[in-house]
């Protein structure tokens, strides 16, 4: 037995498939052309690449506007931190 087979019904289709070998992988056709796929990863790229960018200026401009709304208060340096003595008027 090529194949450990439990019971009878088992061994009876082991033995009756164990000859057979199916090779059919040179006749398939695609069922996608291979530039209308390669053209759909590039767009996919090209969208992801241009979000990608989006969300790097939106994190900049995030950035700055906090830093423009910071207020720095002078403080002493034995005092403490200086996070300490950073008003925040950004809009949460």
């Amino acid at each position: 037995m090529p194949v450990g087979a439990e019971d009878y019904l088992d061994q009876m289709l082991v033995e009756k498939y164990a000859a057979e070998q199916i090779d059919n992988h040179d006749s398939m056709v695609s069922a996608v052309e291979p530039e209308k796929m390669m053209s759909t990863m590039n767009s996919y790229a090209n969208m992801s690449r241009n979000m990608f960018l989006l969300n790097q200026t939106l994190n900049n401009s995030c950035l700055a506007l906090k830093s423009r709304s910071a207020i720095y208060k002078k403080a002493a340096i034995m005092e403490g931190f200086m996070p300490e003595y950073i008003e925040d008027r950004s809009v949460a």
